[in-house]
């Protein structure tokens, strides 16, 4: 699987917050930087352990919907999906990527957010 393809699953699960195969596609070194914040999350168990601490879409009475991303790379997705996490940008190729969307909250807040991806080994 390339690279673009892994970045396409990864948006895919977190669309339908599949931790298992999010999971799957980090790398063992894997960082997540909230800079707003100031959080970093190192290692794919204690992102696993950040996230599942939020609660789900079903908990929170919002309705899964997945998307997909539409057209080729460096294009813009025409639509955003409902509630939850919303790709509507990816671009790169080789190991960086970007990814942009939107991240609708249970109490009706939206969000944008952009993920700057390396891949490693065939791994975010």
């Amino acid at each position: 699987m390339g690279n673009l393809q892994v970045v396409e699953r990864f948006a895919k699960a977190l669309s339908e917050e599949d931790f298992d195969t999010q999971d799957a596609l980090i790398h063992d070194d894997y960082v997540l930087t909230y800079p707003q914040s100031g959080e970093r999350i190192r290692g794919r168990a204690n992102r696993r352990a950040t996230i599942e601490g939020y609660p789900s879409r079903a908990e929170a009475g919002m309705p899964t919907s997945v998307g997909r991303i539409i057209g080729t790379n460096d294009d813009f997705v025409p639509r955003v999906v409902g509630p939850g996490w919303g790709v509507v940008h990816l671009a790169g190729s080789g190991d960086e990527f970007q990814m942009a969307g939107i991240v609708r909250y249970p109490d009706g807040q939206t969000w944008h957010f952009v993920f700057l991806l390396t891949l490693r080994g065939g791994k975010i």
